[in-house]
């Protein structure tokens, strides 16, 4: 299991990664897509949405199931990856490259309050 140590991470099992902007990127972990299997369509947030920490924002189908991804924190949605949506098996080859959308924070404290990497590890590992 790849858990890069310069994101942080939801319980859910999404990435967030804070940008030079201040801006989140956003996706779903090695382990997500590991679970998921072969992953088959993304349905991602509209750009222009308002998000709260925890909300579902976007849905993940494989052929195994269809699952929701969270957003890891509040703001508004400033984009989505199109790139990803149409090629959604780029996330099984390079979870941690395609990211799937962005948020401006509405309080970046949020982000600070993710899980590190070992943190993160240790819930995926005890699934």
């Amino acid at each position: 299991m790849n858990v890069p140590n310069n994101l942080k991470y939801a319980k859910s099992h999404e990435w967030a990664k804070l940008d030079a902007d201040g801006t989140i990127t956003i996706g779903i972990s090695d382990h997500a897509q590991e679970a998921l299997g072969d992953i088959v369509f993304l349905e991602l947030p509209d750009v222009g949405r308002v998000v709260k920490a925890g909300e579902e924002v976007a849905v993940v189908e494989s052929v195994k199931a269809a699952s929701d991804i969270y957003s890891p924190v509040s703001g508004e949605v400033i984009a989505a990856n199109s790139a990803t949506a149409d090629a959604p098996e780029s996330v099984n080859t390079d979870a941690y490259g395609s990211w799937l959308f962005k948020i401006k924070p509405s309080s970046p404290a949020e982000y600070e309050a993710l899980l590190d990497a070992a943190a993160y590890a240790k819930v995926a590992e005890s699934e």
